[in-house]
Order: structure tokens, then C-alpha cells, then sequence
């Protein structure tokens, strides 16, 4: 509604001076990043899939962990990492050479950090399809005399490409959603934009109109990768698997070592530089409120993370009982809060919450204050609506794997569907349940711009945290909050990673 209303008075100044700039920008970010994710993301998941070298299985975890760093951290690691008297330059210094001058605080370095921390979505989809692919298919190739290089370029990327889109969707949907890396390296985009107007300007309306120009970028960028895959089919009906090549020891160590980059760059090298900064900070940063807001943020990640297992449960098992009709559409459209960036649902959010509050005063009085704006329940809600996709797609997943004839048997001995499902399903969906849980932990506890528009002023998070000394120029104290939140994206992944191979 707030859209129909008319835009703010500092919209023409944003039409006519900042709106092509966050435009240019937002599109080179997005489709360099895509590019430079899929080079690092299907050449390292071909590389681990198809051949064998030293490290080889350790580095198939190792490059899932940049995603365990978000990405405004990654951000500040590298600006100290690269700035004068930074780490490259102590590490040239102790060898009595001269460091090279990198500036990596512009867009250019943007890129980088942001396709060395998301590359992952597209190496995890693309070396899922590639454990499957079909052995016979290359082997009917080498018969027709092509070579290896050419069977990759023009057979096995075409058949992979769901999984290289797939992947490259959510590079997008994080890029476009960055605000804390772009805010600190001075790169203008749609969120800095959104975030300028409503705090700089303190112009809700122009606020929505930018946030309503993105969600449109977004939904169009999904429309034409669905108009370009229309009914092409990507299978194949050999189940004989993917045999890998044992290389010669120098080729093994150039594998070893082309693998391994990206993880060096998106992992290895901004934990050193955090550990290094939180060596010399943290006894002025390891203080009682430290502890406060470690708490809070587990708290408000937990608590966020109940909630969205709940209504994705709910979301599914209503639709599956068909208790109401028009639940499936619903359920589809509930999902699609992952699309949208946390600035956007912020200010979605915001407004209706608002309205609401003041429809309760007007009818209860002034004194019962905002019971849903600036408070816990508008942030939860929030992060739901954001997250609700990262729970209900594993619980799906778990769901289908469970047979049928299992509930109907269960109701044929008259059991009700409330009975059937404590009893039946949800010792099965355990795994699946808990996986989704985790999964929305964790992102819940790196997101940064929802949280920073939606967070009462009372209550502290860890990634509003590392922004705030960021921002005041404090860039070593951002390690120990930066730690504590990679701390919660590790070891969470590596505890399902065992929990899954378990079962």
C-alpha cells in the first residue's frame, strides 16, 4: 500500500543521481560474481569428482567452510589484511622484500571477496550432480574420438547446467542482499541505497520504491532463467558411476593446489587474520557485554530457528492433508522470502507493523506503547518470512523419502493424522528436522541488514556487532564476534555432516 502512495520528497534526487549508479553497480556485481563463482565452483567440483590427487577428500569439506564466513567479514579480513602495515605486508617485511600496494576497497575488490565467499553454493550443487553423472556417457564420447577437454565443454556443462543455475541463483540472491561488505568498501547498490534513504534521508516511501525496483530485478532474473530452461531434460538413464582418473604426480599437485585455492582464499586466509587481530584486541573486547550479546544472538537465532521448523511443518503437512484447499499455493508462495533480500523484507515488514500499532493505540490507548515494531516478534516474524525456504525444502526432502504405505497403515489401525505423525513420521524426519534447524542457525546468525532495520534498540547481535566496530574504524575488534559467528557456522556443519553420513 505504502508503494501506491506516492514516493518521498528526496526521490528525484535519488532518480537523478544515484539511481543509475546503484543500477550499474548491482548488475556488474551480480553478473561478475556469478562468473567468477562458476569458474571456481564447477572446476573445483569437477577437479575433486573426477580425478584423484593428495587431500583430496578433506578439501571436499574444506570448500563448503567460506560459507560459514559471511561475507562482510571476509570483507573487513582482507582490507586489514592488504592495508598499510597489514599482514601481506608484515609477511613481505620478513623476508626483507618489498609487499606490492593493493587496494582492495572498491568494487573491483568487492567481486572478489563476495565470489570467493559464495562460490560454494555452485561447487556443492555442481559435485552432487557430477557423483551422479553417468560414466557410459563419457566412454560413447571418448568412442567418437573426443578428448577430455572437449567432453567437458560440450558435454558434460550442458547436461550440468540445473546445477551451475541453480547455484548461480543464490549467488545472486546473496549478492544482491550484501549490504555490510558493500557499506565498507564504498560501493553504492540497491541496499546501501535502501539503507541511506530510510536512515540517512529518513524517507521510509523512497525506501519502499528502491526496495520495490530490486524485488523486480529479482523476480525478472528468476523469470528468465525458468524461460530458458523450459522443457529441456537433463537426465540421463545410466546409473554406472563416474570413474576417477589417476594423474600423473605433477598434474596431482597442480590439482592439489588449483583445489585448494579457493578454500585458501575464502577460508583459511580470513580466520588467520582474525585469530591474528583477536590476539591483539581481546582483552578489551572479551568484556561482560561480549557475553551479553553472544547471548542474545543465540537466543534470537534459536528461537528463529523453532519458529520457521514450525511453519514449515505446518506449511506442508496442511497442505498434504488438505485441510485447506488453497493451502498448497500458499505454501508455495511462503517460500519464496529466501529470494528476497533481508532490506526488502525489512521493509515489508516495518510498515504493515507500524500501522498495526498504531490501530491498537488508537483503540487501547497510547500507554500499551508498540507492541510489534522495534521489537523481538517483528525481527522473528522477519527472519521467518526470510528463512522460511532453508527449513521447509530439507523437511520436504525427508518427507518423500518416507513411504506411504507406512501412514496408511497407521491409519487403517485408527490412528488419527496428529497420532500417526508423532508416532510415525517424526521419529523418521529427525534427521531432516534437525538438518533444517541448523541450516537456519546458521543463517540466521550471519544475517546482517534485516537485522540491522528491524533489531530493538535494547538487543545486541554479533553481526550487528563486527558492523558497528567496522564502521568506527575499529576494524581488529570485529575478530572475536567474527570468530564466534564462523564458530557457529563450523562446527553446526560438521556436526550434520556426521549426523547425515550416520544415517
Amino acid at each position: 500500500m505504502k508503494l501506491f502512495a506516492g514516493p518521498g520528497d528526496t526521490w528525484g534526487h535519488f532518480v537523478e543521481y544515484l539511481l543509475l549508479r546503484y543500477l550499474n553497480n548491482s548488475l556488474y556485481l551480480a553478473v561478475a560474481c556469478s562468473l567468477l563463482s562458476i569458474v571456481m565452483g564447477v572446476s573445483t567440483a569437477w577437479w575433486s569428482t573426477r580425478y584423484e590427487f593428495p587431500l583430496r577428500k578433506p578439501l571436499e569439506w574444506l570448500l563448503i567452510l567460506p560459507l560459514s564466513i559471511p561475507s562482510y567479514i571476509t570483507a573487513y579480513a582482507y582490507a586489514g589484511f592488504f592495508d598499510y602495515g597489514g599482514s601481506l605486508e608484515l609477511i613481505f617485511r620478513f623476508f626483507s622484500l618489498s609487499a606490492p600496494k593493493i587496494n582492495i576497497m572498491n568494487i573491483h575488490g568487492l567481486v572478489f571477496i563476495l565470489s570467493i565467499s559464495l562460490y560454494p553454493y555452485v561447487y556443492v550443487a555442481c559435485r552432487a550432480f557430477f557423483l551422479h553423472q553417468s560414466q557410459n556417457l563419457i566412454e560413447a564420447a571418448q568412442l567418437l574420438s573426443s578428448n577430455r577437454r572437449r567432453n567437458f565443454f560440450k558435454l558434460i556443462l550442458p547436461i550440468a547446467r540445473p546445477a551451475i543455475i541453480g547455484g548461480v541463483i543464490l549467488v545472486l540472491m546473496e549478492v544482491l542482499n550484501d549490504y555490510g561488505a558493500a557499506k565498507y568498501y564504498g560501493v553504492n547498490t540497491f541496499t546501501t541505497g535502501i539503507f541511506k534513504a530510510w536512515f540517512g534521508y529518513e524517507e521510509i516511501e523512497t525506501a519502499v520504491y528502491l526496495a520495490a525496483l530490486l524485488l523486480l530485478i529479482i523476480f525478472l532474473l528468476i523469470f528468465l532463467e525458468q524461460l530458458q530452461r523450459r522443457r529441456k531434460k537433463f537426465t540421463s538413464q545410466s546409473r554406472k558411476p563416474l570413474k576417477r582418473l589417476v594423474p600423473s604426480k605433477a598434474r596431482q599437485l597442480s590439482l592439489l593446489f588449483l583445489t585448494a585455492l579457493p578454500a585458501i582464499l575464502g577460508f583459511l586466509i580470513p580466520v588467520l587474520q582474525l585469530i591474528y587481530w583477536a590476539s591483539l584486541t581481546y582483552e578489551t573486547v572479551l568484556r561482560a557485554s561480549f557475553f551479553t550479546t553472544a547471548i542474545q544472538s543465540l537466543f534470537i537465532a534459536g528461537v528463529a530457528a523453532v519458529a520457521c521448523i514450525l511453519f514449515a511443518v505446518f506449511l506442508l503437512y496442511a497442505s498434504h492433508w488438505n485441510y485447506f484447499k488453497s493451502i498448497k499455493s500458499v505454501s508455495k508462495f511462503s517460500i519464496l522470502g529466501y529470494a528476497i533480500p533481508g532490506a526488502v523484507i525489512a521493509v515489508g515488514i516495518y510498515i504493515p507493523s507500524l500501522q498495526i500499532d498504531r490501530w491498537l493505540m488508537r483503540i487501547f490507548g497510547a500507554h500499551i506503547g508498540l507492541l510489534l515494531t522495534g521489537t523481538i516478534i517483528a525481527l522473528v516474524y522477519a527472519y521467518v518470512v526470510r528463512f522460511l525456504a532453508v527449513a521447509y525444502n530439507p523437511i520436504a526432502a525427508g518427507k518423500e523419502k518416507i513411504q506411504n504405505s507406512l501412514s496408511e497403515a497407521s491409519r487403517a489401525l485408527g490412528k488419527g493424522r496428529l497420532n500417526t505423525f508423532f508416532r510415525i513420521e517424526f521419529p523418521l524426519l529427525k534427521t531432516a528436522l534437525l538438518s533444517a534447524m541448523i541450516l537456519v542457525f546458521i543463517d540466521v546468525m550471519k544475517e546482517l541488514p534485516l537485522t540491522l532495520l528491524l533489531k530493538p534498540y535494547d538487543v545486541q547481535t554479533l553481526a550487528v556487532k563486527a558492523f558497528e566496530y567496522a564502521s568506527d574504524e575499529r576494524i581488529m575488534e570485529t575478530a572475536l564476534p567474527s570468530l564466534l559467528i564462523i564458530l557457529t557456522g563450523v562446527l553446526p556443519v560438521i556436526f550434520l555432516n556426521r549426523l547425515v553420513r550416520r544415517n
